[in-house]
C-alpha cells in the first residue's frame, strides 16, 4: 500500500516527474502511517492525538456544530454534503436518544480509502466520534465495517479498546460529563449496505434495503430516533480541524470545497495508492508525484470517483478533482477513487465487469435496478462476444436511461453511470465490437483483468 510519505517509480507519459510531492500533497490524516505502530494509542497520541477532543468537550455543543460548519467540511463519502448541516438538523430536546452511526462499509470499486485509514491510523475515527457524538448529543456510536476486512476489524476492536481504558470513551469521558459507548458492527458483504438508509436495516437486524424517504435519519433513523450517519472520512477528519482550526483547514482546497482529502489511485499506474491532498489539485498532479502510468502506455479512461461516476478521458487531465470542478465537466468526485485505464483496456468489458457487480448487488427491491440491470448485463455480454447488433446500443442507452433517476437508491444511478459516459466518449469502439464480431482487444496484453477481474478496483 502507498502511502502519503512514499514516492517512486520512474515518471510515466503523463508524469514529467518535475513535480515535487511536497507541493502538491498534503498528509494529515495519512501524516503518521508509516512510523512504527502507527495504529496504537501510544503513536497517535504523540502526533496531537485527542488534543481537538478535549478543545471539542470544552465548548457547547451548538459552537462545535457551528465551528464544523464555518470550516466547510463536507461530507467524504461520495455527495459531498456539508457535515456540521448534517449535525445541524439532528432536533433538540425531543427527548429520544441520539445515535451517531459511521458509514465504514467500503465497497465501491474503485475505492480503498476508509480501510486503509483505519488500518493505519482507528484512534483518528474515534477521537472524530468523541467531537461528533458531543456535537449532536449522543451517547452511543455505531461503526458499521465492511465485514470482509477482518484484520481491520481486529484493529479496531483494539483501538475501541484502547480508548475505553485510557479514559476517552465510556463514562464522563475526559471529565467532560460526557457519557458515550461505541458497537463496532461488521456487516455480512452487500454492497447496498453503502447506502445509508440500508445500512440502518441492517444494523437494525433485517435485510439491508433502502428506506422510503422522508422521513430522513435526522428524523427517523437508527431504532427511529435522530441519527447521523456519515463516512469514515469525514468524522476522521474533524479532530485536525479542531486541534489546528478551522482557518488552517481553509487554507487548503478551494472556496467551496476546503480542505484535504483521501485520493485512491488504481489501475495501470506505476505506484497505486492512497495520496492525500488539498481538493482542487488534478490526475496529472497525482500521476506526476506517483510516476504516472505504467512505462510505455498512456492513459484511455479513467473514473473521478469510482465506477458509479461517469468515466473521463485524456481531456480530463487537468480538470480540477474537487466537487464543482468535476460537477462542472460531466462527472461526480464522489469517493475520489481515480481508476486509471490504460490503452490496452477494452471499454466494453470494462463497462460489462462493472455492471455485472450492480446486477449482482442490486437488492431487488425496486424494478428499474432490478430488472434493468439484469438486462444491460445480458447486452453488454453479447457486444463483448460479438454478437450484437448496431441497434443494441441505443438500447442500452433506453434502459440506462430508465434506470438513472427512476430506482429507489443512489446505486440505479451509479449503474447508468458507465453507460452513458462509455457511450459519449467510446461509442466507435462499441460498434467495432459488432462490425467486427466480437472485442478487438487482447486480454493477454493487458495485467488489468488478470486474477479473475480483481483489478478492476473492487479489491483494490
Amino acid at each position: 500500500m502507498t502511502v502519503a510519505a512514499e514516492f517512486g517509480g520512474a515518471p510515466g507519459p503523463h508524469a514529467g516527474g518535475t513535480t515535487s510531492p511536497e507541493k502538491v500533497l498534503a498528509p494529515v490524516l495519512s501524516a503518521f502511517w508509516d512510523a512504527p505502530e502507527s495504529w496504537t494509542l501510544e503513536t497517535y497520541l504523540r502526533h496531537d492525538g485527542y488534543e481537538g477532543a478535549r478543545k471539542a468537550l470544552s465548548m457547547a455543543p451548538d459552537d462545535v456544530i457551528a465551528y464544523v460548519k464555518d470550516s466547510g467540511l463536507r461530507g467524504r463519502g461520495g455527495a459531498g454534503f456539508p457535515t456540521g448541516m448534517k449535525w445541524q438538523f439532528i432536533p433538540q430536546g425531543d427527548g429520544k436518544p441520539h445515535y451517531l452511526v459511521v458509514n465504514a462499509d467500503e465497497s465501491e470499486p474503485g475505492t480503498c480509502k476508509d480501510i486503509p485509514l483505519l488500518f493505519a491510523n482507528p484512534h483518528s475515527l474515534i477521537e472524530g466520534i468523541v467531537i461528533a457524538a458531543h456535537a449532536i448529543r449522543s451517547n452511543h456510536a455505531f461503526i458499521y465495517l465492511r465485514g470482509e476486512v477482518v484484520p481491520v476489524l481486529r484493529r479496531l476492536h483494539e483501538a475501541v479498546r484502547e480508548a475505553y481504558a485510557a479514559g476517552f470513551l465510556g463514562k464522563d469521558v475526559l471529565g467532560s460529563g460526557l457519557d458515550l459507548d461505541v458497537t463496532v458492527h461488521a456487516g455480512a458483504g452487500a454492497y447496498i449496505c453503502g447506502e445509508e438508509t440500508a445500512l440502518l436495516d441492517s444494523l437494525e437486524g433485517r435485510r439491508g434495503q433502502p428506506r422510503l424517504r422522508p422521513p430522513f435519519p435526522a428524523v427517523a433513523g437508527l431504532y427511529a430516533c435522530p441519527t447521523v450517519v456519515n463516512n469514515v472520512e469525514s468524522i476522521a477528519s474533524v479532530p485536525a480541524i479542531l486541534n489546528k482550526g478551522k482557518e488552517w483547514f481553509r487554507s487548503m482546497g478551494s472556496e467551496k470545497s476546503p480542505g484535504f482529502t483521501l485520493y485512491s489511485l488504481s489501475g495501470h499506474v506505476a505506484n497505486p495508492g492512497q495520496y492525500e491532498g488539498p481538493l482542487g489539485i488534478t490526475l496529472r498532479q497525482l500521476l506526476d508525484v506517483s510516476g504516472g502510468m505504467r512505462p510505455g502506455h498512456r492513459l484511455k479512461f479513467w473514473t473521478p470517483g469510482g465506477s458509479s461516476t461517469p468515466m473521463f478521458t485524456e481531456e480530463h487531465l487537468d480538470v480540477p478533482l474537487d466537487y464543482e470542478g468535476v460537477s462542472a465537466a460531466g462527472s461526480m468526485l464522489g469517493t475520489k477513487a481515480l481508476q486509471c485505464f490504460d490503452e490496452t483496456t477494452c471499454v466494453v468489458r470494462a463497462v460489462t465487469r462493472w455492471t455485472e457487480f450492480y446486477a449482482h448487488e442490486s437488492c431487488g427491491k425496486c424494478t428499474p435496478c432490478r430488472e434493468g440491470t439484469y438486462w444491460l448485463v445480458q447486452l453488454l455480454r453479447d457486444l463483448e462476444a460479438g454478437r450484437g447488433r448496431l441497434t443494441d446500443l441505443d438500447k442500452i442507452d433506453d434502459i440506462a436511461d430508465n434506470i438513472n433517476g427512476k430506482s429507489f437508491c443512489a446505486l440505479g444511478d451509479g449503474a447508468a453511470s458507465p453507460i452513458f459516459s462509455s457511450l459519449k466518449y467510446f461509442r466507435a469502439e462499441y460498434e467495432e465490437h459488432v462490425t467486427g464480431k466480437g472485442c478487438p482487444f487482447d486480454p493477454a496484453k493487458s495485467t488489468l483483468w488478470a486474477d479473475n477481474d480483481a483489478h478492476l478496483g473492487v479489491n483494490a
